[in-house]
């Protein structure tokens, strides 16, 4: 599994956001459908919110890439 660290310069940052920012997809409806459909992991868990505010220190994973927001 591949790391990535996402640097932010706000308090925090939307999940379907990050996964843009970071590259694991390429619109905001992927993201949406991705997150629905239980393939993203928040933290090791599997997270369905797409709203989910991810802080310094959590972690998301998708097709075998972990994206920590620090």
């Amino acid at each position: 599994m591949t790391e990535e660290r996402v640097k932010i310069q706000t308090e925090y940052i939307k999940l379907q956001d990050l996964l843009k920012f970071a590259g694991a997809v390429e619109t905001g409806g992927e993201a949406k459908e991705r997150i629905q459909s239980g393939e993203v992991l928040v933290n090791g868990e599997p997270c369905t919110m797409r709203g989910k505010k991810l802080r310094p220190g959590d972690r998301a994973e998708l097709d075998g890439k972990r994206f920590v927001v620090a």
